[in-house]
């Protein structure tokens, strides 16, 4: 950091300055550093915790952002905790109980530990700093329960400090009710992606799309892109594309929320270290990671709102940097392109893949795809994968014991 970007230049003073605070900027412009920086300078003037709560929509950014805040507090014997689901509850209970200075949190974990144990909320009894990171996400009736119980244990006096890629109809709504005081940065109106950002589409049958995908990824080298980020509509069709490419010795990691968190925070890592080349990934990774190398997002699975379109494509073209987005359009998807267009107010451009090149390997592909669906199967079978295979094998279990008790 030489320069303070536009979203920190125009929201840092607000924050000393001790006002609440609503800052707008697209992907990648460091809305994080807006928040985390003046949070340390005061907190390095009369440091005690815990000081400040950080909230975020998913796991693998309250991991993110706590690196962050450990980068930027390096020096100052920061102590930080990270609180979020598929973890032990007690561990994090214990370290919450040590008050640390910096809470970074998902909302339904926390909520969890403070019904759990109604001593906790104590601990938060002098916070200075409330911030939702992904703000529009957070405010959104998913969360409305969790939020409701986490800001009981939070003091009245405080900052509340609210960052969004996007200024949704909730934070306006917001602002005129309960932070009509509050310091409003916004660096553009709408949503807007990256000026440096590509964004291209595919049209292509849907039967093939598997096809032309690993096509794709053999054309990688020479499209000069280091490493790429494909986001599949479910968690199931992101486990049967890994297991796909494993079928075809194309190295991957996937990232979804029906993997053990140990198992996410690995496929994360493994792809920002560069071990793999590849992350299949659902919308758990579209909002707010920040992987500097990777050059192309591509959205096998168009997403049903168009809004999400921009926090994906957000993964590339970062901090300035050139990117690549192309996203598969099927005969199905023609509206959902329309959308986006609207939204982001540009025609995505056109590109042309050959398509006795793409289908080349066809039988190469279905054949590992039949093998990596019967996986599937069997997973479901065994109970691991859920889904109606798994309930039909878990009945059969049943009876079979009732019918031996009877006997």
């Amino acid at each position: 950091m030489r320069e303070p970007t536009q979203v920190q230049r125009g929201t840092i003073p607000a924050v000393l300055a001790g006002r609440n605070v609503i800052g707008v900027a697209h992907t990648g412009s460091g809305k994080t550093a807006a928040f985390a920086l003046p949070i340390l300078q005061k907190l390095a003037k009369n440091p005690f915790g815990v000081f400040a709560l950080v909230l975020t929509p998913t796991r693998e950014l309250a991991f993110q952002l706590a690196d962050q805040f450990r980068a930027l507090g390096t020096g100052m014997s920061l102590k930080d905790c990270v609180v979020v689901g598929g973890l032990d509850m007690t561990a994090q209970a214990k370290e919450l109980a040590r008050r640390p200075h910096v809470v970074i949190a998902t909302p339904g974990r926390l909520r969890g530990l403070l019904q759990l144990d109604g001593e906790l909320a104590r601990v938060f009894g002098r916070a200075r700093f409330l911030v939702l990171d992904e703000a529009d996400r957070l405010l959104e009736p998913s969360f409305e329960s969790e939020l409701a119980v986490v800001l009981g244990a939070l003091p009245e006096r405080r900052q509340t400090l609210l960052f969004s890629a996007t200024m949704t109809q909730t934070l306006v709504e917001l602002q005129k009710q309960l932070l009509r005081d509050a310091y409003h940065f916004q660096a553009y109106e709408g949503l807007q992606t990256a000026a440096k950002l590509r964004q291209e589409y595919l049209f292509l049958p849907a039967k093939v799309k598997e096809v032309y995908l690993v096509h794709l990824l053999g054309q990688l080298e020479e499209l000069q892109c280091r490493s790429a980020i494909i986001f599949a509509g479910t968690c199931k069709g992101c486990h049967l594309l890994s297991l796909l490419l494993e079928e075809l010795g194309i190295a991957a990691a996937a990232l979804h929320s029906h993997k053990p968190q140990r198992a996410r925070l690995e496929a994360l890592h493994r792809f920002k270290s560069g071990s793999v080349p590849i992350l299949l990934a659902t919308d758990v990774a579209s909002r707010g990671l920040d992987i500097p190398s990777v050059d192309l997002v591509v959205n096998y699975d168009l997403p049903q709102m168009a809004r999400d379109y921009v926090h994906r494509v957000g993964r590339t073209a970062r901090a300035g940097r050139r990117g690549w987005s192309l996203s598969f359009v099927t005969q199905y998807d023609i509206d959902l392109v329309q959308q986006i267009e609207v939204l982001v107010g540009q025609q995505l451009g056109k590109f042309e893949l050959e398509e006795a090149e793409a289908l080349k390997g066809i039988t190469k592909v279905y054949s590992a795809k039949r093998a990596a669906a019967l996986r599937v199967a069997e997973e479901e079978q065994r109970g691991r994968g859920g889904g109606a295979a798994a309930a039909v094998a878990a009945e059969r279990k049943r009876k079979k014991r009732k019918q031996a008790a009877a006997a």
